[in-house]
């Protein structure tokens, strides 16, 4: 399992930063919500999740799981998904006022290799 979640957290890291390094914006707000998706990925692997515990700390109980990295991660859904809508109004109003899409700001033509 710990393969899994380490492998998922790396393909999402991977695809994330080769997407941040494309000269257009939606590939680039596409590759910083990857790159939140394996924060969240990571934050939620590293909390060590106890199956079948409470999780308050119960008299009967073994034991209890932590709740806090529940309550980052949700948080951190919460955070992304508005800097995500941020970032796709400032990309649609930076498209609608230079007439072209690319973050390097160069002009380019029809022509121009990407």
């Amino acid at each position: 399992m710990e393969l899994l979640m380490a492998s998922g957290v790396g393909v999402l890291t991977m695809v994330g930063v080769y997407l941040i390094l494309r000269a257009r914006t939606f590939p680039v707000v596409l590759g910083l919500t990857f790159l939140s998706y394996a924060v969240n990925l990571f934050l939620f692997a590293m909390g060590r999740l106890a199956v079948g515990r409470p999780p308050i700390l119960d008299p009967e109980a073994t034991g209890y799981t932590d709740p806090l990295p529940q309550a980052l991660v949700l948080t951190a859904i919460v955070i992304s998904f508005g800097m995500t809508a941020l970032l796709v109004v400032l990309a649609l109003r930076g498209y609608l006022e230079t007439g072209q899409d690319h973050v390097d700001g160069r002009v380019r033509s029809e022509g121009d290799a990407p």
